[in-house]
């Protein structure tokens, strides 16, 4: 009697669900894919083309029960009663990442996390290898789904971001080489507002991690430094640091206005200001992508030539015009504090700050230094502004509530004044006025195009 094909459930069908659904295809599985909302067009042709049976707007719960294994989108949290059922009968739930890397072959792994900074730095270090002229991949938060680029077109090095919600479902993922940049309070909301468990999913990074591979860290950020005290981690270890490396230890070091990285008794130094992009924070992603391709075999000419023609990300501190002597900076994709920390940090005119969105228990004294000697005045742009002026009332003197782009820069031009910086760094999700955080920032630069 013929053995039936191992059955694999899909849950959600954006990027990452259809990655999972054409690799599990193409692997002999066979595939239902269930999403509970509405799926896109261009997903659905997908599916169609592959012959690979879906489901939209509910999901039919035995056909899932049925599964040998559930692939879960990352954005679907475990309190989802689906979820529960899924756990409840004991069946395999893996993440996108996971199941990507089951059949990823002989390729390596870069994969790269942080509260902020992981797609800069995962840029960047693609671009790094991709001038070098290395068989690489940028996938999972940005670019292609790791699953979807192994099924299409699998290469020697994947250079991956990666959020905690999709280390969450690992159990095998092991990169060679894996970058934590920081860690700050996020999306609490999904981690029953316990710290610890947020923490701790993003030390998943490397849970699988063996003697042979790296661990690249931040050991100026004090939490990964107690976790570290605490926790005995297999890999090699190295540092990035705006102070000193210990005796003896590879990492990435800053020192005066140099970027110093050291690797295997070789040493790279080039001046911070060759850094195409600026500001605190990305010395950090730059070190941390720099030992990362040092890692991976670069030269060190490449990587002092890739770093002055890297251009930087969309929505990410990005310039979009000078109006009467006033900037406008799009930072549509800071979606928490600490983001707004390091915008602020790399901003040297008074700014008239827009902040709002879906606040996610965002504690605002982070910033509170940074915004009364920097922000001469808040636009607000949400739905709901109340939390962003029980904080900012008495601190900042203007505060003004908008409720769309287009009102939230007239507010912030009528405000500036020449030689002033107007700088979008919500804070917040974009949920509740958009579609996702670049239809926020898209729409800020079309409101500062028509001013």
């Amino acid at each position: 009697m013929k053995k039936k094909n191992k059955y694999l459930v899909i849950l959600g069908a954006a990027e990452s669900g259809i990655g999972a659904a054409l690799l599990g295809k193409q692997q002999g599985w066979e595939v239902f894919v269930s999403d509970n909302g509405t799926i896109a067009e261009k997903y659905k042709e997908t599916l169609q083309r592959a012959y690979i049976p879906f489901e939209e707007g509910g999901h039919t719960i035995d056909k899932i029960l049925m599964a040998d294994c559930v692939v879960k989108s990352p954005g679907i949290p475990d309190k989802v009663a689906i979820v529960k059922k899924i756990r409840e009968a004991k069946i395999e739930i893996c993440s996108e990442i996971e199941f990507g890397f089951r059949y990823k072959g002989a390729g390596k792994i870069i994969a790269i996390t942080g509260s902020n900074g992981k797609s800069t730095t995962t840029k960047l270090t693609f671009h790094i290898l991709k001038e070098s002229g290395m068989d690489v991949a940028m996938v999972g938060n940005i670019g292609y789904s790791f699953a979807r680029q192994i099924a299409e077109n699998p290469v020697e090095w994947y250079v991956m971001e990666i959020s905690s919600f999709q280390l969450d479902d690992t159990h095998m993922f092991r990169p060679d080489v894996a970058v934590l940049l920081n860690i700050t309070p996020d999306h609490l909301d999904r981690y029953n507002y316990e710290f610890e468990n947020y923490i701790a999913s993003k030390f998943k990074i490397t849970a699988q991690q063996t003697q042979s591979d790296y661990f690249i860290v931040n050991m100026d950020d004090a939490v990964i430094e107690k976790y570290m005290k605490t926790h005995s981690l297999q890999p090699k270890t190295l540092f990035i640091t705006m102070n000193e490396l210990p005796k003896g230890k590879d990492g990435a070091q800053i020192q005066g206005e140099d970027l110093q990285i050291n690797y295997e008794g070789e040493s790279i130094d080039m001046s911070i200001h060759d850094l195409s992009v600026k500001g605190k924070h990305n010395q950090y992603n730059g070190m941390a992508a720099g030992i990362s391709a040092r890692i991976a075999g670069i030269r060190k000419e490449k990587i002092r030539e890739s770093f002055t023609t890297f251009e930087g990300l969309e929505h990410r501190l990005e310039y979009v015009a000078t109006i009467k002597g006033i900037d406008f900076i799009n930072d549509s994709k800071a979606t928490n504090v600490n983001s707004v920390w390091f915008a602020l940090e790399s901003m040297r005119k008074p700014t008239i700050l827009i902040l709002g969105g879906v606040d996610k228990g965002n504690d605002y004294t982070e910033i509170d230094e940074l915004v009364r000697e920097k922000v001469k005045a808040i636009v607000c742009m949400g739905v709901d502004n109340t939390p962003i002026h029980q904080y900012f009332d008495g601190i900042v003197s203007t505060i003004v509530d908008t409720d769309s782009a287009t009102a939230a820069v007239k507010a912030a031009y009528a405000l500036a004044e020449s030689g002033d910086a107007v700088l979008l760094s919500p804070a917040c999700a974009s949920f509740d006025l958009f579609r996702n955080y670049e239809d926020r920032g898209r729409q800020f630069k079309t409101a500062v195009r028509e001013l």
